[in-house]
């Protein structure tokens, strides 16, 4: 019997909860720049994203955003610095999935080479901070993650 957080079964009373999935997103900092893809597949195609995705068993968030960077744009970045949470609806295949997204940061000298996947992203772009059009974002979660680094740390990194 389901109520959206579980499903009883009638004939053995097993309880299965459907939790929340865990997620993760990265802003790549450089200068007065923030890396942002260009999301090739839905949801939100085409809108603006920040590198990550979900979190795979056995690994903790910063380790899965360190293998989502590597294999969305080809480089790896393991001195992630977390900024904030938040949840998120990700609506896949006709199903819905409500999400925890946890986002970091990482401060980099110097832009690093990508790679992108261009199965994943239509593009990765580096955008001047005060340029960056956050209605153009996918996710109501990640554009407030942004703003909030934009308005909390961005001047002060």
């Amino acid at each position: 019997m389901p109520d959206n957080r579980f499903f009883k079964c009638l004939d053995c009373h097993q309880t299965y909860f459907h939790n929340a999935a865990s997620a993760v997103a990265g802003i790549i900092h450089v200068g007065d720049e923030i890396l942002i893809n260009v999301r090739k597949k839905e949801p939100a195609a085409g809108c603006l994203d920040l590198v990550g995705g979900f979190t795979d068993f056995d690994e903790t968030l910063e380790q899965a955003l360190t293998r989502e960077t590597i294999e969305e744009l080809g480089i790896r970045i393991t001195n992630w610095k977390y900024l904030c949470s938040g949840s998120n609806t990700y609506l896949y295949d006709s199903i819905t999935y409500h999400t925890v997204d946890t986002t970091f940061y990482a401060v980099l000298d110097a832009k690093p080479d990508i790679t992108i996947q261009h199965d994943e992203l239509i593009a990765a772009k580096w955008i001047k901070i005060s340029e960056i059009n956050f209605s153009q974002f996918g996710f109501d979660s990640l554009k407030a993650a942004l703003q909030l680094y934009v308005t909390k740390l961005a001047g002060n990194v």
